[in-house]
Order: C-alpha cells, then sequence, then structure tokens
C-alpha cells in the first residue's frame, strides 16, 4: 500500500488524508501542536462544493452543522437599515468542522507534537524529517502546512505572503452572552457596516461547544481596517516590547490596541454590532495573499494554503483546500501506476484555479488595499464602493466560486 505523509492537521490536512485514503492509500496525518486543534479558528462561509467533498471524506454534513440566513443587510452608524437583500448563506464554524473530520480519522492516522523540519528524497520515496529526530517514510509528502509553510518554504524560499495593506479584527461572543435587545434585532442577520475605507460582516455561527441550537449558538464579527506596515508591526509588539512578525497571539495583543478598536467601534459601526464587539474579546490577523508558481517538486506536493493563500472575502479557502484535496485524489486515482502523472495533472490543474482564486480576492479587497494610497492616485474604483453590489456579492458568494470551479473545468471532476 503506498503511503502519503500529510504535513499540517488543520482542515485541508484532514481532508486530504480522507480522501487518499479513500483511494486505497495509508495517509498519516502529522500536526506541529502538542493539542488538538478544536478550539481553534472562528466562523467560516461554506459552499455546496465544500459539502459534497466534506459528505465523501465521512462527514455526515446536514442543517445542524450550519446555520442558514435568508437576509442581508447593511446598516448605517445609526444602525439604520439603508439596503436589504435575501440571501442564502450556510454559515458554520472552524471547529465544528474540524471535530468532524477527526472523529472519522482513525486515531493512529493523526499524529500530534510533530514539527516538520524538511524532507529528503530519494528515486521514488520520500523522507520527512521532525524536530525531535523523527523519520517518517512513504511514497509522498502533502504539504498542507498553512500561510507559512515549512514545505513550501523548502522548495521555494523566497516566495512570502504579501500583506494586503489591511488587517481583520474578529470578536465572537456567545448568543447567551448578546444583550436581548440586539438578539432580535440582529442575531438572524447577515449583516454589513461599511464605514468609509473598511468594511464589517457578522453573522451567527455554532456556538463554542459546536452547536447550532437556538440559545447555544454565538456572533461572529469580521471587521476590516486599512493599517500601513509600521502601523501593523507597533500592533504585533507586545506589552514587553517582544515583536510577533508571524502574528501576535490573541492573549498577547496589548490593552491599549483593544481599548482603542472597541473606542473606534462606539464610535463607527452600527451600535447593535459594536454592543457585541465591546462585550468579546477581539483579536486581528493580517490580510495577506500568495501564489506558487509551482505546486509539485517530485514526489512533492502543496495544496490549500500552503500552495495560495487567498484574501478571505470569498469565505472560500476551506473549500480551495477541499478541492485541492479532491484533484489531487482523484488525479492520482486516474493516473493509476503512473505517481509522476497523477501530479502533472493536479499541478496544471490548480494552479489556474488557485491563481483564480486569488485574483477574486485581490478584486474584492481592492477598495480596502487602496485606502494606503493618496488618493489623487486611486481609481474611480479605488475611491467609491457601491452598497447594493457589495452586499449582493456577498449574498451570491457560492453562485461566483461556482462560476470559477466549473470555468476550469473542476466540477466535471469532483
Amino acid at each position: 500500500m503506498r503511503r502519503a505523509l500529510v504535513i499540517g492537521g488543520s482542515l485541508g490536512g484532514l481532508i486530504a488524508a480522507h480522501l487518499l485514503r479513500g483511494i486505497g492509500w495509508d495517509a498519516t496525518v502529522f500536526e506541529r501542536n502538542d493539542e488538538e486543534l478544536a478550539s481553534r479558528g472562528v466562523g467560516l462561509g461554506t459552499h455546496p462544493q465544500l459539502i459534497s467533498i466534506l459528505r465523501r471524506a465521512g462527514v455526515a454534513f446536514d442543517e445542524t452543522m450550519g446555520i442558514k440566513l435568508r437576509r442581508a443587510v447593511c446598516l448605517d452608524r445609526d444602525g439604520t437599515t439603508l439596503v436589504e437583500q435575501p440571501t442564502s448563506r450556510t454559515m458554520s464554524g472552524w471547529s465544528r468542522l474540524y471535530r468532524a473530520l477527526r472523529e472519522v480519522l482513525p486515531p493512529q492516522a493523526y499524529r500530534l507534537g510533530q514539527t516538520f523540519t524538511r524532507v529528503e528524497q530519494h528515486d521514488n520515496s520520500v523522507t520527512a524529517i521532525f524536530r525531535d529526530g523523527t523519520r517518517e517514510h512513504g511514497d509522498l509528502l502533502v504539504g498542507a502546512d498553512g500561510v507559512r509553510s515549512t514545505v513550501r518554504m523548502q522548495f521555494l524560499p523566497k516566495l512570502e505572503p504579501a500583506y494586503a495593506g489591511y488587517l481583520a479584527w474578529r470578536a465572537v461572543l456567545d448568543e447567551a452572552e448578546v444583550p436581548r435587545d440586539v438578539w432580535r434585532e440582529l442575531f438572524e442577520l447577515y449583516a454589513f457596516c461599511l464605514p468609509e475605507g473598511e468594511q464589517l460582516i457578522s453573522y451567527p455561527v455554532p456556538g463554542r461547544d459546536n452547536d447550532t441550537q437556538a440559545g447555544r449558538r454565538a456572533y461572529n464579527i469580521v471587521w476590516y481596517r486599512p493599517a500601513n506596515s509600521e502601523k501593523l508591526a507597533d500592533m504585533c509588539t507586545d506589552a514587553e516590547g517582544r515583536h510577533h512578525s508571524g502574528g501576535i497571539p490573541p492573549p498577547l495583543i496589548r490593552p491599549d490596541i483593544v481599548a482603542r478598536v472597541k473606542a473606534d467601534a462606539k464610535a463607527l459601526i452600527a451600535p447593535q454590532i459594536a454592543a457585541i464587539f465591546t462585550q468579546a474579546r477581539p483579536f486581528f490577523q493580517a490580510i495577506y495573499d500568495l501564489e506558487s508558481p509551482q505546486l509539485v517538486f517530485g514526489r512533492v506536493v502543496l495544496v490549500g494554503d500552503a500552495a495560495f493563500v487567498t484574501r478571505p472575502h470569498a469565505g472560500a479557502a476551506t473549500t480551495k483546500a477541499a478541492l485541492d484535496a479532491a484533484i489531487l485524489a482523484d488525479s492520482i486515482a486516474h493516473a493509476g501506476d503512473d505517481l509522476d502523472d497523477g501530479l502533472r495533472r493536479f499541478e496544471r490543474s490548480q494552479l489556474a484555479f488557485g491563481s483564480a482564486m486569488v485574483a477574486l480576492g485581490r478584486a474584492e479587497g481592492l477598495y480596502l488595499s487602496a485606502q494606503l494610497k493618496p488618493r489623487n492616485h486611486r481609481t474611480a474604483e479605488e475611491l467609491h464602493r457601491d452598497i447594493g453590489s457589495v452586499l449582493h456579492a456577498h449574498s451570491n458568494r457560492s453562485d461566483q466560486v461556482g462560476g470559477i470551479v466549473a470555468a476550469h473545468g473542476l466540477d466535471t471532476r469532483l
């Protein structure tokens, strides 16, 4: 039996392992963290392609795994509804999907505390070397280790994620803690606020126990705000003066930074949403994107965020990782004994698809990135945005993502 070594135990790595096992491979996941990742991550959007691939991976995705939203609204700073549109979005939670994928993977196929350092290749085999000296041998190594991929760094050392010029403040509050008047007005909505030069989206997600029952859910807020590199560097510096270049852990964000953004929330966004944001414990993530010029290096292949980093506006990073995993498994299966041919098929397909998804994210973030330019250097598209168009794009994300999938022929291969 052929063996795949999957580096990275997040959603993309788990899906890849399941689908490779589904075509008869022995796939083992190696995760650098010592503890389960179930408590990590926040809300995420789903798309039909993701749901289909999850079911193929053995996850019985049903209505209890997500929250269906029917209305999208844009609220002004006073909380008045400016625009309302119908929508059809299913919002789930990162930890909900992680737990479901872990539960259907044999325990011995998921190894914690395994920090990958490098890979060696010999003819038609690979050897993964870990920090503790462990060496694991296989026929294929799948790099699914995220934005700061160690696997990618070995083969593309000069390729770095590019900062988009803005960051996302995130906040999640348990449904039971949402003020009742705010709950009645806001909780079931896909809600937007569009302060000048910024963008905020909020929606309900599964609660801390991955529960989607009324009263046990949570409300998720994503607030995009421009920040130049100097400001970002300051925000990523903790109270002890240590700079965290790869992203500051939420508990280390300085109190003055949190106090400032909560004051801004009261001044700039709808009071219903501000009431939730200021009661929560917000944290931020810088927004990056990245395009890999190559995905296959001998018997090593990149998938998910290790291959392409897309901005989060389409809510499709997990869907893209799942599609990478599905096309990888299908390409290998179709090639039979010729693994190299299967990997070439995968690379031809997913290079074009990944670039298209990155382009979508850049187009959606154009207005936000442009905030760091002088106004007289901005295009008309960078200066102005139409509220109705913003809501329509977000409300119809699955159609948009599905169009890219179809344009690259991926729907016919699944």
